[in-house]
């Protein structure tokens, strides 16, 4: 059962679990995922030992970004059930003792949204951002409707930006309306009006889609900070349980700004990204043009180097404090899965090792847990390209649960399923793992029970990097031991002790005044 602590307080012993509901577990068999499946797989969340999930957006939509474009912020799409198909997920959920978050997408709407129609048809209608000039200004779009003139989308045309303002308001550009003005004040009365309707049935929070990106022209961020603390004071006496997570990529602005938590992303901060994708990224599945290729850390050829991840943590923790947690995730719907290109089955363990023993807040990407991979070569589908090596549909195949058709995540005729499952004949599944201790799942599962049942190696515990190459060597709350190795080949260290008891161990040893791991060993001891 959970308890109605204050977010600050539960959080701090979370385990996220990503679910993209599409993909996830189709119970009534059309070939995509829905609410029904979802809560017939809770038994399988709640026997990893995860505690908070947290789905991308299920507000009904057209789809033409997966549900990130919204016609209506208080009815489910029909594809995953019903509103009360929700209900009935949290209080599952709640009875096992997991938390649910739901996606929010605050800056933008989808172009079938209501309020979007009756802005396209009124010139007074300010919710959105309107240039009524008859040149198009740059990225702007020609308006659907009668009244003359062009929107902003954030992302696709279909989306357009809802208008929280500009942090500098320009006389000659009309449309840069102050962050005070008419439309800006009604989208902040009804981005509460959101969170607050779905608090209600029973929802733990929000992970908010693009935070930073609200107020426009905001250089540092400083309106869009005082827009989301506005919005976490609020939070803290109305809902003081609800946990406000975002997808900002930098968590010492985020955190800052009013934020429980904030995810080392793919993209984000001035570095865009870096500290994440210099652990994982090998360059295979989605690639944007812009990133520079270098080796990650978690590469087998040992040539990657955990100091820029070491360093940016560093700085981002020291800056946050006590004020909020920093997330890692394994993956995302965005971002390619660890299992990708030429990163193999047994180099995840090594991984995992690290991102359950780390002082962040684990988010594990559904799938992962069994070692999924990025599926290459897929066609784009319901918006999921965003360059020319930047597919997002190779992450978000369906769930693979067991070797019956469809990996057990529909009984629809394949061509019906919103994704393929992964054709390979050696995919891995929920079912052969869950029977096979050795496995990568019960590794997980041991992992998170061991970081649950110990608390020096949540987000408290202090942590002293001992070595930064490989392996990586850290002591957690002063008394455990972790030592992660990546690459292939052996690697050896001095021992900061001459005995440690071994609690979760592969290919380490401690002894002798040295620290020996084998290729892609790691090990957690009790010293």
């Amino acid at each position: 059962m959970t308890s109605p602590l204050p977010a600050g307080e539960w959080l701090a012993d979370a385990v996220l679990y990503q679910i993209y509901p599409q993909s996830f577990a189709d119970a009534d068999g059309d070939g995509i995922g829905d609410f029904a499946g979802i809560e017939e797989k809770l038994d399988h969340l709640a026997w990893l030992g995860v505690n908070t999930v947290w789905f991308n957006p299920c507000f009904d939509s057209p789809f033409d970004d997966a549900g990130y474009d919204i016609s209506d912020y208080l009815t489910v799409a029909p594809r995953y059930g019903s509103n009360d198909d929700l209900a009935r997920v949290v209080e599952a959920a709640r009875r096992r003792g997991i938390r649910v978050l739901l996606d929010l997408v605050a800056g933008h709407t989808s172009d079938r949204h209501p309020w979007f129609a009756a802005s396209a048809d009124d010139p007074s209608d300010h919710r959105y951002i309107w240039a009524g000039t008859t040149e198009r200004p740059e990225g702007f779009v020609p308006s659907p409707g009668t009244r003359p003139g062009f929107y902003r989308p954030n992302f696709f045309p279909t989306q357009p930006a809802l208008n929280f303002g500009y942090a500098r308001p320009d006389p000659a550009e009309p449309w840069r309306r102050p962050v005070d003005a008419e439309g800006p004040r009604a989208n902040r009365e009804a981005l509460r009006a959101i969170m607050d309707h779905w608090l209600a049935l029973g929802l733990s929070g929000f992970r908010v889609d693009m935070a930073a990106s609200l107020v426009k022209d905001d250089p540092g961020h400083g309106e869009t900070v005082k827009l989301w603390r506005e919005v976490r004071g609020w939070l803290d006496t109305v809902h003081p349980h609800a946990a406000l997570l975002s997808e900002w990529g930098d968590p010492a602005t985020a955190v800052p700004a009013g934020f429980h938590a904030d995810f080392f992303l793919q993209f984000g901060a001035d570095d865009d990204g870096l500290l994440l994708r210099s652990l994982w990224n090998n360059f295979a599945g989605t690639v944007s043009e812009q990133w520079e290729p270098r080796v990650p850390y978690f590469d087998a050829s040992g040539e990657g180097s955990a100091r820029t991840f070491l360093d940016g943590w560093r700085a981002a923790r020291d800056t946050i404090g006590d004020a909020g947690f920093i997330s890692l995730p394994t993956a995302n719907h965005d971002f390619s899965r660890l299992a990708c290109g030429p990163r193999t089955a047994d180099q995840l363990p090594a991984a995992f090792a690290f991102q359950l023993t780390w002082p962040t807040l684990p988010a594990i990407y559904y799938g992962d847990e069994i070692g999924m991979r990025y599926v290459p070569d897929l066609p784009e589908h319901e918006g999921s390209r965003l360059g020319p090596r930047y597919n997002r549909a190779g992450s978000r195949t369906p769930m693979q649960w067991d070797d019956s058709p469809n990996a057990g995540f529909s009984t629809a005729p394949a061509g019906a399923l919103y994704l393929p499952p992964d054709p390979d004949p050696d995919r891995p599944t929920v079912a052969a793992q869950r029977a096979d201790t050795g496995s990568l799942l019960h590794l997980v599962r041991r992992l998170i029970a061991l970081r649950r049942s110990t608390p020096e190696l949540g987000p408290a515990g202090g942590t002293e990097i001992l070595h930064d190459g490989y392996p990586l060597v850290y002591v957690r709350g002063g008394r455990y031991l972790v030592i992660v190795n990546p690459r292939r080949e052996t690697a050896e260290v001095a021992a900061p002790a001459d005995t440690a008891a071994p609690l979760e161990v592969s290919g380490v040893t401690v002894g002798e005044g040295r620290v020996r791991a084998a290729g892609f060993g790691y090990g957690v001891f009790a010293l």
